[in-house]
This record gives C-alpha cells, sequence and structure tokens, in this order.
C-alpha cells in the first residue's frame, strides 16, 4: 500500500444484526428468512393509513442480553423515534429507531490480533426496524419490491472509531459473529443479510489527532469482504491525498467481483433524517427485576470459558481458543470431559479425529452421532495403554461412527487392537528387532541416540501395531543402554 507508513487508518463499523424473534418487531409478521415474496406482511408492515404498532418483548430482551455481554451500560428509560427518508423499500417512509436514547451506551468487544489484545470500543446498541428488499434482477424494466424483510428486529451496533486496520475489523466482526450465535439471539448467516456491515473509514498522518474526512462502504455481506474494502478504500484515499486532491464524504459501495468500490451518494449528515420521537410508541422502562432475570439467563461466554480452560484445565491458549468458537464445540466438549479428567486427551480428540470427520462430512458437531461418553472411553483405553493413539483415532473411532451403539473396547477387542503389555512377549519383538539391525545398534552406541525412535518403529511394525510403546521404549533404552 503506497506510503501506508505515512498514515494512520481510522475505522469506525456498524454492524446491523437480524434478531431471532419470531415475529418482527411492531406487529406479528413472521420474521422468517426466505418465503415467497410479500407473504410475510400485515397492513401494518405496508403502513396503512390508520394502523398502530405494538412493541416486540423479545427484541428488547435480546438487545439487553447482548449489551450485558458487551459489558455495556443499559438505558432503562427508553423511546423510539422516527428517522425520516424516503426508500422505495421503506413503507412508511420513515424508520422507526433510536436516536437519543440507545438501550445500550458504551461497552467494547475483545479481539485478538497479530498485534495482541485489545478491547474495541463501542458507542452504542440501539433497536430498529428493518428496511424491504429491492430486487433488480426479477424484471428486465423494472425494479421489484419484497417486503417480507420490512419490519424486522434489528440491532445497530455502533463502534467508536477505534479499529486501525483491516485485521482489526475482521477480527472484531469475527468476534461479534461468534457472541450473537452465542446467545441465540441472532444466527449470524451474513450472506443471508442476517448481519450486514457498513465501515466509515478514514486516513491521517501519524501523530494527528483530527480525525480526516471519513466515507462509507455499505452493505458488506462477509466477513472477507469487510477486510478486502477496507484495504482497497484506505489505498484509494492513500492515492487521493498523495496526489494533492481532496477527498470527499460520501457512501460507496463495494463490488466484490472486481475488487473495487464505488460511489452511490454524498453522505447525509443526521439533520437531513429530521429525528422526532414516534408518537404512536410509548416510552418504556426497563425494570431491576426484568433487567436481573436476563442477567441471569447469560450463559458463560467464550473469554470467560478460554481462561477456564487455560488456567484451570491447562489446556494451551490454541486449544481453548478453537474450542470456545462456537458454543456446539464447548458444549460437546464439556460433555466428554464429565467422563474424563484427562483434559488434554480429550482436546486432542475434538480438534483431531472429530473435526476432521466433520470437516470432511461437511456437518457440525451438534449433528454428530458419536455420543461424548464414547470418545471419553477411547480415551480411557488409551490412557490404560490398552490401546494406541494411533488406532483409537483412527481404525476404532472410524467403526464407532459407523456404529455408535457399540463399545470402544469391544471395538478394539474384535479388531485385534489391544496392546500387549506383558513384557515377555514385548521382549521377544525387542530382541528380533536388535538381532535384524546390528550396524544401527552400533551408531546408537556411538552417540546417535535418535535412532531409538527406529528401533520403536520396527517393534511396531513386528507386533502389528499391538505392542505396548511405554514398555518397548524402557526395554530398549535398557537394552541398548
Amino acid at each position: 500500500m503506497k506510503n501506508d507508513d505515512k498514515y494512520e487508518v481510522v475505522i469506525g463499523l456498524e454492524v446491523h444484526a437480524q434478531l431471532l424473534t419470531k415475529s418482527k418487531l411492531f406487529c406479528g409478521d413472521s420474521a422468517a428468512f426466505g418465503g415467497e415474496a410479500n407473504t410475510h406482511i400485515s397492513p401494518i408492515t405496508l403502513a396503512h393509513p390508520g394502523t398502530l404498532p405494538r412493541m416486540n418483548r423479545k427484541a428488547i430482551e435480546y438487545a439487553i442480553k447482548l449489551g450485558l455481554a458487551l459489558h455495556c451500560d443499559i438505558e432503562q428509560h427508553n423511546y423510539f423515534a422516527r428517522k425520516n427518508y424516503f426508500y422505495p423499500d421503506l413503507p412508511k417512509g420513515y424508520q422507526v429507531s433510536q436516536h437519543t436514547t440507545p438501550i445500550c451506551k458504551n461497552g467494547y468487544v475483545p479481539i485478538k490480533t497479530t498485534e495482541g489484545e485489545r478491547n474495541i470500543v463501542l458507542n452504542r446498541i440501539h433497536i430498529e426496524e428493518d428496511a424491504g428488499k429491492s430486487l433488480h434482477d426479477v424484471d428486465e424494466n423494472f425494479t421489484s419490491i419484497d417486503l417480507n424483510r420490512a419490519g424486522v428486529c434489528l440491532l445497530e451496533i455502533v463502534s467508536e472509531p477505534d479499529l486501525h486496520s483491516s485485521e482489526e475489523a475482521f477480527a472484531y466482526i469475527t468476534e461479534l459473529r461468534k457472541l450473537v450465535r452465542w446467545l441465540d439471539i441472532c444466527d449470524g448467516n451474513m450472506e443471508e443479510g442476517s448481519m450486514r456491515c457498513d465501515a466509515n473509514i478514514s486516513i491521517r498522518l501519524k501523530g494527528e489527532t483530527k480525525l480526516g474526512t471519513r466515507v462509507e462502504v455499505k452493505n458488506l455481506n462477509s466477513i472477507r469482504n469487510v477486510k478486502k474494502a477496507i484495504e482497497i478504500e484506505v489505498a484509494r484515499l492513500i492515492e487521493i491525498t498523495e496526489s494533492g486532491n481532496k477527498i470527499i464524504q460520501e457512501t460507496r459501495s463495494f463490488d466484490a467481483d472486481n475488487n473495487t468500490t464505488f460511489s452511490l451518494r454524498s453522505k447525509e449528515e443526521a439533520d437531513d433524517y429530521r429525528y422526532f420521537p414516534e408518537p404512536d410508541l410509548t416510552p418504556f422502562f426497563i425494570a431491576d427485576d426484568f433487567l436481573q432475570q436476563i442477567k441471569n439467563s447469560i450463559p458463560a461466554l467464550p473469554e470467560t470459558l478460554e481462561k477456564k480452560y487455560q488456567e484451570v484445565l491447562h489446556l494451551p491458549a490454541y486449544d481453548a481458543g478453537v474450542i470456545c468458537s462456537d458454543k456446539e464445540t464447548v458444549a460437546y466438549f464439556e460433555a466428554i470431559i464429565k467422563h474424563t479428567t484427562n483434559y488434554k486427551a480429550a482436546a486432542n480428540f475434538l480438534l483431531g479425529p472429530v473435526k476432521s470427520y466433520l470437516n470432511d462430512h461437511t456437518t457440525d458437531i451438534k449433528d454428530f452421532i458419536v455420543p461424548a461418553e464414547k470418545i471419553a472411553a477411547l480415551i480411557q483405553l488409551v490412557d490404560e495403554s490398552k490401546v494406541n493413539f494411533s488406532n483409537a483415532s483412527t481404525k476404532i473411532f472410524n467403526a464407532l461412527v459407523i456404529d455408535p451403539k457399540k463399545e470402544a473396547l469391544e471395538i478394539a477387542t474384535t479388531l485385534n487392537l489391544l496392546q500387549e503389555s506383558d513384557s515377555g512377549s514385548v521382549e521377544a519383538w525387542v530382541d528380533e528387532t536388535i538381532a535384524k539391525m546390528p550396524d544401527k545398534v552400533k551408531e546408537y552406541k556411538s552417540g546417535k541416540k535418535g535412532l531409538i525412535g527406529l528401533f520403536a518403529g520396527e517393534v511396531k511394525k513386528l507386533s502389528k501395531g499391538k505392542a505396548d510403546m511405554q514398555v518397548v521404549n524402557k526395554l530398549l533404552s535398557e537394552k541398548l543402554g
């Protein structure tokens, strides 16, 4: 990126998360994704004269839940406002949103990048209704309108201009998506539009404190596109500045097919929206006991569990991070460790054979057919030296996937995989190996101690994997030493 060492990038992100409520924000119309166009509608969605909105209690609950999880202050006195602007797929001609009293203020999103860990400061989280959808590919002469999405519950999560790279933006969106899924308030499916991101981007000379003129890139529909669009736009802004031209405040869009951004319109200011309190909805107050109920309903969060897994279960940071990437993986891991205290082995099985199977079969862990206690039984067989990890994680594991009702020990016995720990039998294999490799024995005794692995491998081969390798290594050390 040209002259990027001269400039500091400043980014603020606005993320819209579509809430998993059954009905829309102000009426009982279905909020489900899909459906035939203009079937999830009613006179209220269509803004017929005389219709009145009613507040969705679940949307308030979900907003508070996210706010508490992101360390926000909860605004107990709330009201809605009308945000006036014309849009073809906004039937009322205005959007009902929160303006001066967002339900959640301040807070932060913790992120990890190659630069380390830090908290991205939030400005606000507020509730608003979604617009419908303009379809440009249904009719070659006209734009079609689908109002199924109009009025669906949205949370807008607004950061401060506190991000300084595309990598930080990538990490931020990743963490937010993980959290809304964790809390079961949004499915985070950016491809379906249930989570969308607008990026406000500016540059300034390093050391300056005044923000530069910003541009907004709208409706980024994947985490990868957020990262790419920021990189492209930063390069464009630097090029404009370096050529002596002036950056214009505007709204732009990103074309993922040819990796370019293009102008949509000059940017509106808040005054252009002519906010005023929504007269058809009464202000509402969030009572202390309702707030406490929501606090009590929040599950242990990823950052808390990661810390626990590292400090209490002594798992490596990588293992803890991958396990805590989604709630279903945590649930399966927790189910395994109910039956074993070998936490590292539980992580190894989960992140090794289990995850490989899920990837190969493009399935989710919630649909994995092997019960967690069967994985714990596999771990026990290895811990007791009845089978080796290689056979446990391949042959026995594969047999369990085919028939999860079977027991691990039963499969090991049937497949003749139980290890031989009797020192007499193992010693015979060790002696045969040593006798076959006199030259290597001389090399070992002359100082090439790394050859112990070669001898052990040969014993394993002779025993067809049945020799207990702990006994093998002990005997080899004694006889070669």
